[in-house]
């Protein structure tokens, strides 16, 4: 079953490749190849066993049991993925969320100000001549308010999604094993995935809230592409002044310890064997290293956060 359901997502993918390349559905390219490779994923993953399940494991909890209870009753929740590792609602909500605060991003901000802004800080690089970037902003303007291209754009952020939550759950499941635990790579995903259910709720739907409270102007067309919380030590920096203490800063906050705390327990809970050192350790580990790699980039592109 689940290899029919990825050979089927995998065709949805090349059938968009070709529409898109035929200038059939314009744009839709990065979207057909970001959902083949879904497929491809998907059917390599098919071949991974589920965890097997112990004769006193507790029952399987609906969607909205482990959507609702992620806010108030975690531990149960993970506690039924350890037996049953359910993951596409949560990760759709993820996704959801993400494409509704894009889409309302772009419109409160216009794509002239979102891509001017861009191509000028690419300018200001000097990797591209002017007449380029002119080329470029004009085409990126076109492009960001074709109905079609947004479609296209909101797939390949679904798509992005399931990709980037394919890879964590992957890092975290060897990171489980090197400090000495047991996990399934189901396991690790369904953890992970309604781990970010909370803090992308909390997030997306302030931000939401934000966006129309604040004045455009008052808003940065790439940093807020993100969020518009201010619940971290990233107010206490300019981005234009000190580009990588404002990144270093910005990773300790309120909803980032809250979804490290949820991780971790995500991983105790749902695992096979998983003590709570493994799990902070692995988790902590992760976090360290994805904001040096944060740093890294922007210490090596410090223009696009000015």
């Amino acid at each position: 079953m689940r290899r029919n359901v990825a050979l089927i997502v995998f065709g949805i993918g090349v059938v968009l490749l070709i529409a898109g390349f035929a200038k059939l559905l314009p744009g839709f390219i990065p979207a057909g190849g970001m959902v083949a490779l879904v497929g491809a994923l998907l059917f390599g993953l098919s071949f991974v066993p589920q965890p097997e399940v112990a004769p006193d494991a507790p029952p399987p909890l609906s969607p909205f049991e482990r959507i609702a209870g992620m806010f108030y009753e975690p531990t149960r929740v993970f506690q039924s993925l350890r037996a049953h590792p359910r993951w596409l609602a949560a990760l759709l909500i993820v996704a959801l969320l993400n494409i509704i605060y894009t889409e309302a991003f772009t419109r409160r901000l216009t794509p002239e100000r979102i891509v001017g802004h861009t191509t000028e800080k690419l300018k200001d690089s000097g990797w591209v001549s002017e007449e380029q970037i002119d080329k470029m902003r004009a085409q990126q303007i076109a492009d960001a308010k074709s109905p079609i291209n947004r479609i296209g754009g909101a797939i390949s952020q679904a798509a992005g999604v399931m990709l980037l939550m394919s890879f964590l759950a992957g890092l975290y499941l060897l990171g489980v094993l090197m400090f000495g635990g047991r996990i399934n790579f189901w396991q690790a995903l369904a953890a992970l995935v309604h781990a970010a259910v909370p803090v992308a709720v909390i997030s997306k739907l302030l931000s939401l809230v934000l966006l129309y409270v604040k004045a455009p102007e008052d808003i940065h067309p790439i940093l807020g592409q993100g969020s518009l919380l201010q619940d971290n030590l990233g107010v206490l920096f300019s981005p234009a002044e000190h580009p990588v203490l404002f990144v270093l800063a910005s990773a300790i906050g309120v909803l980032s310890f809250y979804g490290l705390w949820l991780t971790a327990k995500g991983l105790h809970n749902a695992g096979t064997r998983v003590s709570s050192s493994a799990a902070w350790g692995t988790t902590l580990t992760i976090w360290v290293l994805a904001i040096l790699l944060g740093a890294g980039m922007t210490a090596l592109f410090p223009t696009f956060i000015s």
